[in-house]
């Protein structure tokens, strides 16, 4: 039953690539085609949670995405009385992002070992095929869209988290959240050398947890060059009160000590990526031994922790006195634009 299910979002995917054309009635199209996902009378299970039992589809609460790929956001019944949403993606390699999700689930899993909870967000992502597969999809907006509407970090955050005897008008709580999940991101796509970082693939949550998608190169491979360590832009710094404020140097301290937390499991990320380099996926399967000394690199392990604070600390100054990549997103938003 599970095959019969992709085969119809497949097709359904299919029809609204095809329909493309019909950009001011792709929707609509949308919302007919839906239809033609029969689920049978007996619910099946979730490929991409098998834990969740599905027992129909929501047509009103069903669309596509504007992107090139027009992925498709269904929102399925449950068993349970409930929803679910996914997000399925036809034209898109997703067996790196699988990976790379998967370790980010690793790395939030090592580091709550040891009581630090950063607030990161590993959904859920599956890859049927070698263009096509699924993902969670997580309620959210990209910074770019909260920065287009709202200016700022903090004007958004204040709309669901108000308070004005908290920190910049917003709860202590979702600053904290905001603060953690920065720095849990900062070191964890720096790691694994993630690329193509711009503000439509940093999503931000309304508790005020951020997160990244889309991870089409890692290990090094970046489509734009001179670009810094990790991507930390200076609307993020802002809204944790400047580089002089106390909840900045947090942030700092939040990164200096997940990054010493995760060199002490140095072996079992490497010992993984070496079990991938067999692997299909792009950018390992272009050169493994490259790929892992890189990786390898990152964790620097000729230094001790309090030198390795020091390493850190330096890679955070440069990543945000960085100018280029301010050029460079201001150029990604005009082509954004344009198109």
């Amino acid at each position: 039953m599970q095959l019969v299910f992709l085969k119809e979002l497949m097709m359904v995917s299919s029809n609204v690539t095809y329909f493309n054309w019909f950009r001011l009635f792709g929707l609509s199209i949308l919302t007919n085609l839906v239809f033609l996902i029969s689920l049978s009378s007996v619910p099946i299970r979730s490929p991409l949670a098998p834990g969740v039992l599905i027992s129909g589809i929501v047509p009103s609460e069903s669309s596509m995405f504007k992107s090139a790929l027009h992925p498709l956001r269904l929102t399925f019944r449950t068993a349970n009385g409930g929803t679910c949403k996914i997000i399925f993606k036809k034209g898109d390699d997703l067996r790196q992002d699988q990976l790379v999700v998967q370790m980010v689930s690793l790395m939030d899993r090592l580091l709550k070992s040891k009581n630090l909870d950063l607030h990161l967000t590993p959904y859920k992502v599956l890859a049927t095929g070698q263009d096509e597969g699924m993902l969670e999809f997580i309620p959210s907006r990209s910074s770019a869209q909260i920065l287009s509407e709202h200016r700022s970090i903090i004007s958004y955050l204040q709309k669901f988290h108000p308070d004005d005897h908290g920190p910049f008008g917003i709860t202590a709580i979702c600053l904290e959240t905001f603060i953690k999940s920065c720095a849990g991101y900062s070191v964890i796509t720096y790691i694994p050398g993630i690329g193509d970082r711009h503000l439509d693939n940093l999503l931000l949550r309304d508790d005020g947890r951020l997160f990244h998608v889309d991870f089409g190169f890692i290990l090094g491979q970046e489509p734009k060059p001179f670009l810094p360590p990790m991507k930390l832009c200076k609307e993020m710094v802002e809204a944790m009160g400047g580089a002089e404020s106390q909840y900045y140097t947090r942030f700092k301290s939040y990164c200096c000590e997940a990054y010493n937390m995760l060199r002490k499991s140095s072996n079992l990320i490497l010992n993984l990526f070496h079990l991938m380099a067999g692997s299909n996926i792009p950018d390992i399967a272009s050169d493994p031994e490259k790929g892992i000394l890189k990786l390898q690199e990152k964790f620097r392990l000729d230094l001790d922790d309090e030198a390795s604070i020091h390493f850190f600390q330096d890679l955070i100054n440069e990543s945000v006195s960085a100018l280029f990549p301010q050029m460079v997103e201001t150029i990604h938003r005009w082509a954004q634009y344009c198109c």
